[in-house]
């Protein structure tokens, strides 16, 4: 035990994909491996005081997606193998102090437990309560078991009434409860296979995700949108102003909802969106032009704290449903909201603006990785001159495409 210890850095426990074996000194090694049991794991090599013979304990999983979260796992299996290495010194074998000591801990103990690991890697706190709360309503019955005693039967009992009635949340569900099982194998309270595991096992048991989708989401032809801008122009609501917002800038919906007075430059008719509000995680800036800033104009009397779009709720923004309701109520069929940004895509593309012009407005990744890393600019000014045009559009002011990159609205 008297060699060369911390001998890892967090970067090469992030990066370590082959399979083989890094040590850390002083027998703890970081384990790569492919195949049925793919990952990363800890392991502790050590003399065993009792019996002399070579042991090998594990320390559990590692798989860190982010730097930080690469230097707490590291931090964290150092802590173990120290503690282990301090029982050996006293003669104790630490594997059979954990054999006596180790307890099987329930399903809902196991999600706590992920929960808490896993906080940082989610974009918002609402992200994270959708995650626990979706397990404690429909995995009722294997909420409060052991995780080594659920069956597939189990499974089935909880996925079999959500499948068809609500089949997004029963796949993301079952998605959920397969990484809480498989995180419980890894660290040794469940053996064999997942029972919730998708390819060659449930997937003979209940009919394919793909037969259950809803289809499209339904959109707007591009001709009709003049005239429901119109319609919301006439309304004197909060939901119809905020619909406008959501076309005018090509936002999703969500975006707009939690939009807050700080993010606003009107000066520089900028709208910045910081990257824990956005899909994509990354900071995302949107041209406002004449219409949208007359919009937050006329909100601004009724400010209340930081939020742009007030909902009923003192200090609370305008729900996800009372934009559904006023959209529905229009007239214009039953486009959804969210479509307004594919009808946007589709306008975008028929006037002639390159292709990714009109991903980056959306806030869509554009190009592969290496193509982003040399493109680093948001193309801002050239896509004002294209939301002015959209916005023109959309008063019904129909332009050419060889006019539309050439002017400014009034």
């Amino acid at each position: 035990m008297s060699r060369a210890r911390h001998k890892l850095t967090a970067s090469q426990v992030l990066a370590a994909s082959k399979p083989g074996s890094l040590g850390d000194g002083a027998g703890l090694f970081l384990k790569t491996s492919t195949g049925k049991v793919a990952g990363k794991r800890w392991v502790l090599i050590y003399q065993s005081p009792t019996t002399g013979k070579r042991r090998e304990m594990g320390l559990g999983g590692c798989s860190p997606r982010t730097l930080p979260e690469a230097r707490g796992a590291l931090a964290q299996a150092r802590d173990k193998a120290d503690a282990a290495r301090a029982l050996v010194a006293s003669g104790v074998d630490p594997i059979e102090t954990k054999n006596e000591v180790k307890s099987v801990p329930t399903f809902a103990e196991m999600v706590a437990d992920h929960v808490a690991a896993h906080a940082s890697t989610w974009r918002n706190e609402t992200h994270r309560r959708q995650w626990t709360t979706s397990l404690e309503t429909h995995a009722k019955r294997i909420w409060s078991k052991p995780v080594d005693h659920i069956t597939t039967d189990d499974f089935l009992a909880v996925l079999t009434p959500i499948w068809h009635k609500i089949p997004e949340t029963a796949s993301r569900v079952r998605g959920r409860i397969e990484i809480i099982l498989d995180a419980a194998k890894v660290r040794g309270f469940r053996d064999g296979e997942n029972p919730s595991r998708w390819r060659g096992h449930l997937a003979h048991l209940l009919p394919p995700r793909k037969k259950l989708m809803r289809g499209h989401m339904p959109v707007m032809a591009i001709d009709d949108v003049p005239a429901l801008m119109k319609s919301l122009r006439d309304l004197d609501t909060i939901s119809a102003r905020c619909l406008e917002f959501i076309i005018l800038t090509a936002c999703r919906s969500g975006e707009a909802i939690g939009a807050r007075w700080s993010e606003i430059d009107f000066e520089a008719a900028i709208w910045t969106l910081p990257g824990e509000r956005m899909k994509s995680g990354r900071e995302h800036r949107v041209p406002l032009t004449n219409r949208a800033i007359e919009i937050l104009r006329g909100m601004e009397p009724l400010q209340e704290g930081d939020v742009v779009f007030p909902g009923q709720r003192r200090g609370r923004s305008i729900t996800g449903n009372a934009l559904w309701r006023a959209l529905k109520g229009m007239g214009f069929g039953a486009p959804c909201v969210h479509g307004m940004r594919s009808t946007f895509r589709q306008w975008a593309a028929e006037q002639g603006y390159p292709r990714d012009m009109g991903e980056l407005a959306l806030a869509h990744y554009v190009g592969s990785e290496v193509e982003r890393a040399y493109q680093r600019s948001d193309m801002l000014e050239r896509r004002r001159a294209m939301m002015v045009a959209w916005a023109d559009f959309l008063r019904g002011e129909a332009l050419t495409p060889n006019v539309v990159k050439l002017r400014t609205e009034r």
